[in-house]
């Protein structure tokens, strides 16, 4: 599923930024709890879009709340 490949890309990417195992990073992950800054958002942006090869609006990807908000978001996009 879709949704499973973006999320366990956005745990590979976040897992070395935050020093937590991919493990830790689920769609229930909140990114408020990890205190997310803007450059960490687009380290995550950055990656997926490389992953995927879909462009990701910074301000809208930022607005989603928890890594399977985020994920969903990235899929409709990838879907079109």
């Amino acid at each position: 599923m879709m949704r499973d490949e973006i999320i366990a890309a956005m745990a590979k990417r976040a897992a070395p930024i935050f020093g937590k195992d991919v493990t830790f990073f689920t769609a229930d992950t909140a990114f408020e709890e990890l205190g997310m800054q803007s450059v960490n958002y687009s380290q995550i942006i950055t990656s997926c879009e490389d992953e995927f090869d879909v462009e990701i609006p910074f301000m809208e990807f930022r607005r989603k709340k928890t890594f399977g908000e985020a994920a969903d978001f990235v899929a409709e996009l990838i879907e079109g």
